[in-house]
């Protein structure tokens, strides 16, 4: 099974093919997404690339353009003095089906 390192909105995630991935929100996203992937991993050959693997694309579909994940929260809060706040987030994210590496 192929596996592969992805880097999307500031992160980087190890993916397989068919496997089910939410990734930050990606603006403009089509049905169909490519990736040049930083490293490959294929059986016992691994390829690292600089900063890409050449030769080599990530074809990803998306699922859902826009899903929310679940909720952060922060709180300040200082003893003896009736101060507290909470703060709560959301981010957008989207969902995206690996079709194929290679």
């Amino acid at each position: 099974m192929k596996k592969a390192v992805i880097a999307t909105g500031g992160k980087q995630y190890l993916i397989a093919e068919g496997e089910l991935v939410h990734v930050e929100l990606v603006k403009d996203a089509a049905k169909s997404i490519s990736f040049a992937p930083l490293l490959v991993i294929d059986g016992e050959d691994v390829s690292v690339g600089s900063p890409s693997v050449d030769g080599v694309k990530v074809i990803a579909s998306v699922v859902d353009a826009e899903v929310r994940a679940e909720k952060v929260t922060s709180i300040r809060f200082k003893a003896k003095k009736r101060v507290h706040k909470i703060h709560g987030h959301r981010q957008h994210q989207t969902t995206l089906r690996i079709s194929s590496i290679g």
